[in-house]
């Protein structure tokens, strides 16, 4: 039973959860989450005062962002 749902949990691909999302997530939803990931890729991209990307840099490490 266990490989079972291994193997479920295997097949299970990124277009799987994009349409699980599209399913679910209302319209008004859909905007402010993209418009979060906008705001914070403005943000970690174009931000470079020394202390403010130090510390968003430290940010990135603890979501688990490979940036180096």
């Amino acid at each position: 039973m266990k490989k079972d749902t291994d193997t479920k949990h295997a097949a299970d691909s990124v277009h799987d959860r994009i349409e699980r999302a599209r399913a679910s997530l209302t319209g008004p939803q859909i905007a402010i989450a993209v418009a979060l990931v906008a705001a914070l890729g403005f943000t970690l991209l174009f931000v470079q005062d020394p202390m403010l990307h130090d510390s968003l840099h430290n940010f990135r490490h603890s979501a688990g962002i490979t940036c180096h």
